[in-house]
C-alpha cells in the first residue's frame, strides 16, 4: 500500500496573510487578526529569547 504523499494534500490557508486586502473584513474580524497577530508575536518573541539564552550559554562555554 503506497504512503500518502504530504505534497498530494490539499494545504490549510493561514489565516492571515502580511499584506492581505482588509477592504472585505468587518471590525470584529480585524480584531480577531490583531489579537491571533499578537499572540503570534508573543510566541515569536518567547522562541527568540529562548535560542538568544542557549546561544548566549554556549558562547559563555566556548568564551567566545
Amino acid at each position: 500500500m503506497p504512503a500518502i504523499d504530504d505534497d498530494d494534500k490539499p494545504k490549510k490557508k493561514p489565516a492571515y496573510e502580511i499584506g492581505q486586502d482588509l477592504t472585505l473584513l468587518s471590525a470584529g474580524e480585524l480584531t480577531e487578526r490583531i489579537a491571533l497577530l499578537q499572540e503570534e508575536m508573543v510566541r515569536l518573541e518567547a522562541d527568540r529569547l529562548k535560542k538568544q539564552a542557549h546561544k548566549s550559554a554556549a558562547d559563555m562555554f566556548f568564551k567566545k
